[in-house]
């Protein structure tokens, strides 16, 4: 009848990426969308290449995750510029060398590599078909696949599937090729332009920093809904007494203060900062870092290490005790979670130099601990206008920053003063309910208004 109030008709939903496995920042903010959408009513299941989230509701191809042999071999032969020499340019294209120019050698992409990226396309567009037909699915939500080409064939199967179906779909972009130096030079231009990400009519893009939006904007000329990523401010955690033997379980002596460095090793996060804050502040301290390298190579932790060890700073490498759920390790050790961590923290180390948005800032500001923020990009534009007041540095450490650091952790009621409100502040703007409303919209865009009849 008319006046009636409209609503939303509950949707089964598939998400789609490489992994859903860990504490990666994509895989988190996955949880976080299913969360807020399983509570507004919807069905939520999950397509990737690895994952350990519940098998009931995951499709797992194995060919879809980046790590899987044959899409790393792909990426490498992508992104790596591997035919440099006279043998290699023979043996990557025989038919053409006699008459090929040296001048472009990295961007030869060898025949056999088109033919086994259309191969493993194929292959995985069959699976997504039998996967939305399985699950008589309404509605995709692609997290980073269609942003970053981790997975080449992946993204072009995406692509073609929509375009194929029409299928409704969100892609979610959490980072893009352009962002990151490693896929500026590459041999597979035409699979970027034509799937990193898609300009096709049934796709609604998210990034999450306005930088990134008008960067897709200019380069693409598409638009996109800004989403940042978000915590449940409105449902802290309570404490337990699972975590009372952390710090001794870590390596933390008594009368050390805990930083923590709640990230992965990889060069962007600047941890050598950290380590020179620790030295700088004369105050004893160990820095726990609480992540592996990941997918980016070792060579930058033994940069840390031996930077540690020329500064004497005791720096301990924890990934193997802090996990995404609690246990025991093979040994009989007890893993801990990240959110663990930072509920013991006495401050929280966050240098990156380049940073999508920054989970482990509004991590630190749920968990109510200080944090010393380097002046990256996304902080300066997105987050620092909002308010919140944190120790700040810019590209390098000051003594201003030194003073600071100092003074939060010998004076325990300013910290929680500061810790109080900036959590107000992410309440305010990085909270569930904010997620909510933009994911409200986002589906009523995708299907228009139900209305009662």
């Amino acid at each position: 009848m008319p006046g009636s109030p409209v609503r939303l008709a509950n949707r089964r939903i598939g998400f789609v990426s490489t992994r859903f496995a860990g504490t990666d920042g994509v895989s988190l903010e996955t949880q976080k969308w299913a969360t807020v959408l399983s509570r507004l009513g919807h069905t939520c299941v999950f397509f990737s290449g690895y994952s350990d989230w519940d098998t009931q509701v995951s499709r797992i191809v194995p060919e879809a995750f980046f790590g899987h042999p044959l899409i790393a071999a792909i990426g490498t032969s992508a992104f790596d510029n591997e035919w440099g020499a006279d043998e290699l340019l023979e043996f990557a294209n025989p038919d053409i060398f006699p008459i090929h120019s040296r001048a472009f050698y990295h961007y030869l992409r060898p025949p056999r590599l088109t033919q086994r990226i259309h191969e493993l396309k194929d292959y995985l567009k069959s699976q997504l078909y039998a996967w939305a037909r399985d699950f008589q699915l309404e509605l995709l939500i692609v997290q980073n696949a269609l942003a970053i080409p981790m997975n080449i064939p992946l993204g072009l199967a995406l692509t073609e599937f929509i375009a194929e179906t029409g299928f409704p779909a969100i892609a979610h972009h959490h980072d893009f090729y352009w962002e990151r130096q490693r896929f500026l030079v590459n041999c597979v231009a035409d699979y970027l332009s034509m799937a990193f990400p898609p300009n096709l009519p049934s796709i609604h893009h998210v990034t999450i920093n306005s930088v990134a939006a008008q960067q897709l904007a200019i380069r693409t000329g598409i638009s996109s809904t800004l989403i940042p990523n978000v915590m449940d401010f409105n449902n802290p955690p309570p404490p337990d007494a699972y975590t009372q033997d952390m710090r001794p379980a870590l390596g933390i002596e008594p009368g050390e203060y805990f930083f923590l460095q709640p990230t992965r090793v990889v060069q962007r996060k600047g941890i050598e900062h950290a380590i020179e804050l620790a030295r700088r502040i004369g105050l004893r301290s160990r820095l726990v870092i609480s992540h592996a390298s990941g997918d980016e190579g070792n060579d930058y932790e033994k940069r840390v290490r031996d930077f540690a060890v020329m500064l004497d700073v005791p720096v301990i490498f924890v990934s193997d005790l802090i996990q995404d759920r609690r246990g025991l390790t093979a040994d009989g050790r007890k893993v801990y979670t990240l959110q663990d961590a930072y509920s013991h923290a006495d401050l929280v180390t966050y240098p990156s130099s380049i940073e999508g948005f920054g989970n482990a800032f509004l991590e630190a500001i749920y968990y109510r601990r200080p944090i010393v923020v380097n002046n990256y990009s996304i902080f300066a534009v997105d987050i620092k206008p909002k308010g919140f007041r944190v120790i700040e540095f810019d590209g390098y450490i000051t003594e201003s920053a030194v003073q600071q650091t100092r003074r939060v952790l010998t004076h325990p009621e300013f910290a929680r003063e500061t810790a109080q409100h900036n959590y107000r502040l992410g309440k305010r703007y990085f909270s569930f309910t904010v997620l909510e409303r933009h994911l409200q919209t986002l589906i009523t865009d995708c299907f228009g208004e139900d209305q009662d009849v």
